[in-house]
């Protein structure tokens, strides 16, 4: 008899359904999967067998085949197990077909008949509402995070038996429920801007890079709060919406990364992976592709703390999602694309010693030392940066004085309506914000009085600022003067934003 469950799966970051076609014939006893299976999904015969014999279920001592179609896409991981499970019931007649209809089965068995939790609920769960199915079946660990998809039932199970109950009507499982008080936006631990003492310098700078999604380089010596302070910049970006929120989530969802308690992102993610990680770590990769940390970062921040030490091809490969907001890792059986949206925050010591610019320390590097530790890092990467910034070490005046400082939440609504002002003014342009901006723009919007540009060219040649620094300081300025609610940018602005240039002039010394 044959039987037909529906499933699913992931590809990339998006759900696929997956019809569980189960064959059982009189024969020589075997069990056998066919439609592309990797060694996980081979392996779900033995659970599958072990868990209905366990449960007092009667596995069929007869030639079983299970399709998963479409069979021309390779089936990875362990959520067909369940699927497999019913299917093999109803092929022997021990549940009606019409039970599971309009319904999507996932997820893996341990050996006792308990339903495990699989990765990738919410892009499953978003396949099978675009597929117009009603119902989802899955493990009770991954059910708040599906049922942040409106207009499905969401029943989340613990045992295989529990699930035979369920459709058969025998048990009162209510649907799940998604708490309302994960869309309410903001919510974190992060750092805030008033923890941080002093580098008040840099607290605007980092202002003026959310407010315009710049990329920030942080220069200082040990100690001075660099890693606080690119903590702290998470929580002035502006809320994430739902759908942003529904990105992020997906790809954690992919990385099995989400826990029960948080089924969707509601803060945005803060990435700082160690300087020892590999490319594919980083970019993603891997015989089966996977998300890397630019991805995890998806609209929120990329840390890269100790900047040099990182390996360069490891640096390298950021260039194409910094310049282009995604990432695509080609293999020879297929190629997947993810989302890299990401603000990247790095931070370097100013020599091996770090105490070049530490009034207090005496730097003990020699220049040609010095100029290979900074060399670690390409003009290319350096390129995509625009913010270049200086955090020397806090005083000590400023950390024994406990005064009020001004909090993230004063900070951030100043940033949402920079960014108001930006969505506004680019709205037919393709770009939200004026890091994106492209010289043909920049010169449509960042139109500037002679004075400006006699001030760009003074700085230019008397502080030796590179030429690629020319349309970085014409963004930033374009930022500094949307903070200020202004439509021109003014001479005020370019001279505020020549300031965050402060490597190139110190190179070119």
């Amino acid at each position: 008899m044959l039987a037909k469950v529906t499933s699913s799966a992931v590809f990339g970051l998006d759900g696929y359904l997956v019809d569980v076609e189960v064959d059982i014939a009189q024969g020589l006893p075997m069990f056998s999967i066919v439609g592309l299976p990797d060694l996980a999904v081979k392996e779900s015969k033995d659970r599958v067998r072990s868990a209905m014999k366990n449960t007092g279920l009667i596995f069929p001592i007869k030639k079983i085949t299970v399709n998963l179609a479409p069979a021309d896409v390779k089936k990875e991981g362990s959520a067909f197990d369940l699927p497999m499970a019913v299917g093999i019931l109803i092929a022997e007649g021990g549940l009606d077909a019409k039970l599971v209809e309009d319904s999507i089965l996932v997820g893996e068995l341990s050996l006792d008949g308990r339903v495990r939790p699989v990765r990738g609920a919410l892009p499953m769960a978003l396949a099978a509402k675009k597929a117009g199915r009603r119902r989802v079946i899955l493990p009770r660990v991954n059910a708040r995070e599906a049922a942040i998809v409106d207009g499905l039932s969401v029943y989340g199970v613990d045992t295989l038996p529990q699930v035979i109950e369920l459709l058969e009507g025998k048990a009162s499982i209510e649907p799940t429920v998604s708490p309302s008080e994960a869309l309410r936006g903001f919510v974190g631990d992060a750092d805030d801007f008033s923890e941080v003492k002093g580098q008040e310098h840099a607290k605007r700078a980092l202002e003026v890079a959310a407010a315009g999604g710049h990329n920030v380089l942080l220069v200082g010596p040990p100690g001075s709060g660099k890693t606080m302070l690119a903590r702290a910049l998470a929580t002035v970006l502006p809320r994430m919406s739902l759908d942003e929120a529904l990105e992020s989530t997906k790809i954690h969802s992919v990385m099995g990364l989400l826990s029960s308690d948080t089924p969707l992102l509601s803060s945005r993610p803060f990435q700082a992976p160690h300087h020892t990680i590999s490319d594919a770590g980083l970019i993603g990769g891997g015989q089966v592709p996977k998300p890397g940390e630019v991805s995890l970062a998806h609209h929120g921040v990329l840390f890269l703390d100790e900047l040099p030490e990182f390996r360069r091809n490891v640096l390298e490969v950021l260039r194409q999602p910094l310049e282009q907001g995604r990432v695509t890792i080609a293999r020879s059986s297929a190629s997947v694309t993810y989302p890299a949206q990401f603000m990247l925050v790095a931070a370097m010591n100013p020599c091996p010693c770090g105490y070049f610019t530490d009034r207090t320390h005496q730097c003990a590097c020699t220049p040609p030392q010095i100029q290979r530790y900074r060399s670690r890092v390409s003009g290319p990467l350096l390129d995509r940066i625009d913010i270049h910034l200086e955090v020397p070490a806090v005083p000590f005046k400023d950390l024994a004085v406990d005064h009020p400082r001004e909090p993230s939440t004063a900070v951030r609504d100043r940033v949402a309506r920079a960014r108001q002002r930006q969505q506004d003014r680019y709205h037919s342009d393709g770009v939200f914000c004026n890091a994106q901006l492209r010289p043909r723009l920049l010169k449509r919007y960042c139109e500037i009085e002679d004075d400006s540009r006699r001030l760009i060219e003074q700085a230019m040649t008397r502080l030796g600022l590179s030429a690629r620094a020319y349309h970085r300081i014409l963004k930033v300025a374009r930022t500094i003067a949307d903070l200020d609610g202004q439509d021109r940018v003014a001479s005020v602005h370019i001279a505020e934003a020549i300031q965050y240039r402060s490597l190139d002039r110190r190179v070119s010394h």
